[in-house]
């Protein structure tokens, strides 16, 4: 079996697979200051609680975008499954022409997300993930990866306002009954979610416009995937796991 874990700023992704099939997945809290000994320990008994004996993983391999945990984790990893894991970087194998500016710079969870899009649902293809960020990755008819969109993510957007507005409170974000807000919260739900929907649609067109393609797929993945999708006229598909995905290509292509 193969382990993949996506880190990322909020959340760690988890999931096992077994040959091609993804068996189980996890989602913890991103947490910088847990040990080795916590997450490693974390992860065995997560594996062992779905009847996953430590011994049938054989591989682990991890994508990251928060260098402070790794150290811990990679050690975690080798001390408690007893694998030293493959981690996204310079060097990996990934099978994507990167064509950007400086294809360094660019994060491994936007690599493996364009991997697992290109290898599942072939080109041209848009990935939009909504995370910490809100990411936008493309990956033109050819087959490369060209750039994306970075902008700040739907919880970001939220925490903005409730911080810096004295009497707007911390509200949950979901989709109001109507755009017109009787109420702060329902204003504030309407303006995030509505404005999140029209700022997809947009910048998706405008992305299909430089392309100066109609035919472009168009993936969605990330906590709000889904919420957003339900409104949006673009997106055409959720892949929760599209990273996890990606990873597991990655590793095929590294072994």
């Amino acid at each position: 079996m193969i382990l993949a874990i996506d880190v990322g700023n909020t959340n760690i992704v988890l999931g096992a697979f077994k040959e091609d099939e993804l068996v189980t997945h996890w989602r913890m809290t991103t947490n910088v200051h847990q040990t080795s000994d916590e997450l490693g320990i974390f992860i065995y008994n997560l594996l062992r609680h779905n009847n996953i004996e430590v011994e049938e993983i054989e591989h682990v391999v991890v994508a990251s975008v928060v260098p402070d945990i790794m150290r811990s984790l990679e050690y975690g990893i080798k001390k408690y499954l007893k694998t030293a894991p493959l981690i996204i970087g310079p060097g990996i194998k990934t099978g994507i022409n990167i064509r950007t500016d400086n294809p360094k710079e660019l994060g491994a969870d936007r690599i493996v997300n364009a991997v697992a899009a290109l290898y599942l649902y072939g080109s041209p293809v848009i990935v939009i993930d909504f995370g910490t960020a809100t990411t936008f990755d493309v990956i033109n008819e050819e087959g490369s990866y060209i750039g994306g969109v970075i902008a700040p993510g739907v919880n970001i957007s939220a925490e903005a306002l409730w911080q810096r507005a004295a009497k707007l409170p911390k509200i949950e974000i979901q989709k109001p009954n109507k755009i017109i807000g009787k109420n702060t919260v329902d204003s504030m739900q309407a303006g995030l979610f509505y404005g999140y929907v029209g700022q997809v649609d947009y910048i998706v067109k405008k992305i299909k416009r430089e392309l100066n393609c109609t035919n472009v797929k168009v993936v969605a993945t990330g906590g709000l995937a889904r919420l957003i999708a339900g409104e949006s006229k673009t997106i055409e598909e959720v892949n929760d796991f599209i990273s996890l995905q990606g990873l597991k290509i990655i590793y095929e292509k590294n072994k």
